[in-house]
């Protein structure tokens, strides 16, 4: 229950109008890189490109809570037998932005919020054939506002990434990771 009263005084405060700035839906898309770093002893690495396409409500230079679906071309073996890969991840997110204007020609900002995603394995010795990740998500950056409707986005990702366990077919636990991400983007968004 007081998840939900938060996230109606959540909504219910991006409709004030606080700044000459209305409140506006957008949607954007945004491509970049991004590095994991996992916690196994080895310490394993992996890059991967990345794509998002978002959808969100709120002001450009205040507040604004967006949903991002993440696609990731993942290039690590972390999770699958060889010589097969683990397969590209799809993410959720739902993030809370906090904008500013300082009078210049850039409007910066810094996020907050969650996200979930799966990706395929291929483990030998494991029925699953998927594994699930939740993520705890913060980043920073700035619009370059084009017009009223239209402006680029620079930005920068950290995600702390808890994967689910990778249990073997007779009940023991294979893999047990944990990763932080960061990723750097580049983006246009569309204000209506």
């Amino acid at each position: 229950m007081k998840k939900i009263i938060l996230l109606a005084l959540i909504l219910t405060s991006l409709y004030s109008n606080q700044t000459a700035d209305k409140s506006k839906v957008y949607v954007g898309l945004s491509g970049g890189y991004m590095n994991e770093a996992f916690s196994d002893d080895a310490k394993t690495t992996g890059s991967a490109k990345m794509a998002k396409f978002k959808i969100g409500y709120g002001i450009r230079t205040a507040y604004a809570i967006e949903f991002s679906i993440d696609y990731l071309k993942n290039t690590s073996n972390v999770f699958s037998t060889l010589p097969a890969k683990d397969g590209d991840k799809y993410g959720l997110n739902v993030e809370l932005i906090k904008g500013f204007n300082w009078d210049i020609f850039i409007n910066p900002y810094f996020k907050a919020g969650i996200g979930t995603g799966i990706f395929d394995i291929k483990y030998y010795s494991s029925n699953q054939n998927s594994l699930n990740y939740s993520s705890f998500n913060l980043g920073l950056g700035f619009f370059i506002p084009i017009n009223e409707h239209l402006d680029f986005e620079v930005g920068y990702d950290y995600k702390y990434v808890s994967y689910r366990k990778l249990i073997s077919s007779n009940q023991e636990i294979l893999k047990d990771l944990n990763s932080n991400i960061n990723g750097v983007y580049i983006g246009i968004n569309a204000r209506f």
